[in-house]
Order: structure tokens, then sequence, then C-alpha cells
């Protein structure tokens, strides 16, 4: 609001523009079959984007799309091994300069994570993505000395109190800010600051939709240590997280990232009228059991 009473763009209040334009990189989805990995991965070349991360691959039989409630089962270390393979076929396709990460999304021991990372050549993983619960930063340290890839954590964060322990002890190389689940850019701002002081850059999480992903270009653009911005909009992929009879303004995405936004405040319109006469639509996370009946985290 006080953005647009100056008529200039969030990112001026936020201490300027560091960048000219903010790079995205691309998703692989988690429901998609490790076979499918490279025709995907050349799409990505042959749009020239330069940045990509997978799931955890679907098996083979199994959708994961997570509306069947019967389709719960899922055999991690089985997922593993396809996804191994899945990676490093990104990596042939896309080549040495592309970054490539994997978000495991929690589902890994810390002895089943060192195993895997085992199964992939050293420099293919850019990053590994959440590996493993991040209740206990000593885990993580744990982890930490088995292997030298480096560590993307920090999208359930709500705090930099959550970071704090990650980014003093080294046990991060990117933070996962996501500016709704953070505490808004002020909160943002002084993580990436902590960050900034520690050489570490930031790979923004951003999978909630217009506003989340305007919030998150603006502090991209005012932050020097920014990496990349999740993008849920590639030739991999279309989350459909915008309508736009309710955002009837949005920044738009060129190639594979933003422009600079040059108008006033985030640059997200939003019809109200539509959202007040709409349906609250409720959403659970889906719950996967291992072959054994125990839970595994989604």
């Amino acid at each position: 609001l006080v953005a647009k009473s100056l008529n200039v763009p969030v990112y001026q209040l936020l201490g300027g523009a560091q960048r000219d334009r903010v790079e995205c990189f691309a998703c692989i989805p988690n429901n998609a079959p490790s076979a499918d990995y490279k025709a995907m991965a050349q799409k990505l070349v042959d749009t020239k984007w330069t940045s990509l991360r997978t799931g955890f691959a679907a098996l083979e039989g199994g959708d994961y799309s997570y509306t069947d409630p019967n389709d719960t089962t899922y055999d991690v270390r089985a997922a593993g091994v396809i996804t191994a393979q899945g990676v490093m076929d990104c990596r042939e396709v896309m080549g040495p300069a592309a970054m490539i990460g994997c978000d495991v999304h929690h589902r890994l021991t810390v002895a089943e994570a060192a195993t895997w990372l085992q199964r992939i050549p050293s420099g293919t993983l850019d990053y590994i993505e959440e590996p493993i619960r991040d209740e206990s930063p000593e885990a993580y340290e744990a982890l930490r000395r088995m292997t030298d890839v480096p560590f993307a954590i920090g999208e359930e964060f709500s705090s930099k109190w959550q970071f704090k322990p990650y980014i003093e002890r080294n046990i991060l190389q990117y933070a996962r800010i996501d500016v709704c689940n953070v505490g808004g850019l002020t909160e943002s701002l002084k993580v990436a600051a902590m960050a900034e002081a520690n050489y570490i850059d930031l790979l923004l999480h951003n999978p909630l939709g217009p506003i989340c992903t305007a919030a998150s270009v603006h502090l991209a653009a005012a932050s020097p240590n920014f990496s990349h911005l999740e993008s849920r909009s590639s030739p991999t992929e279309d989350l459909a997280t915008s309508d736009d009879q309710v955002f009837t303004s949005r920044l738009p995405m060129e190639g594979n990232g933003y422009p600079l936004p040059t108008g006033p405040g985030l640059g997200v319109e939003v019809n109200e009228d539509i959202l007040k006469a709409g349906t609250f639509k409720s959403w659970e996370p889906p719950r996967l059991w291992k072959p054994d009946g125990s839970y595994t985290n989604w």
C-alpha cells in the first residue's frame, strides 16, 4: 500500500533493484515417472531454461496425483532408485552448465539420504532439497558429514529463528525462504541479510499463486544474494494457481524469468467481489504409507 501511494514498485522500498530480471527454475512434477525426465529436460533446453528441480519420481503403476484414496502406498527406496537415474538423465540432456536439484520432501532418514546420494555421481546434483525432516539441526549436521552435495532447506520455516541455527552452523547452502510462510517481506529481508552475511544464496519457495510470486519477485529483485525463484508454470508443469477473473493483473513472465517490475506496489490486482461470491475450497495434504503400512512423509 505504501509503494502504491508513492507510485513505486515494492522493491524500491526494500533497498532498490540489484538485478534486471529474476530467473526461475522449472519443476518436474512429483507424479511424473522417471522415464519422462529426459523428454521434460529436453523441453527446457529447447526453450532456453537453464535450471531444473526434480521430485522423487512416481513408481510405475501409480500416478500419485493424490486424488485416489486407494493410491497411497509409496516405496521410498524403490522410488529413490529410479529418481537417481532420472536425475542423471536430466544432467545428460541439459549439460554441465545447467543448475539441477532434487526435492526429496523430507521422505528419507539420515542413512537413506546418504545412501541415495551415493547412487549419483559427484557433480550431478547442484543441491538436494529437504532430504530429511528439519526439526533437528544435529541430524542435518550428521548428514552434512556424509555428503558434499549442497542442501536447500527452509520452505517450512516460519521465522528467522528457525533459520538461525541452519545459517550460523553452515548447514544449509541455499535458503528456501517462502515469503508467505516465514512472515512476510520484512521477516524475509531479515533472513536474507543473515544468509548474505554467511555467503548463502536464496532459492525462493513459491507454489502459492500470483500474490506470493509477486512478493517473491520483489524480494529477489532487492536481494544481492538471490539465486533462483521456483516457478510452477514452465514447459514441464502448469500448476494452474492463477485465475484471470480473480487476478485481473499480475506480473508477466518472459521466458524463464520475470523482468524487473515497473508498476506501483506488488503489480497484482485482485477482484475481491469474485472472491466474496465464491466458496472456500479446503485442501488436505496427501498421506502416504510405506509398503509395510508405516507412515511416510508426503
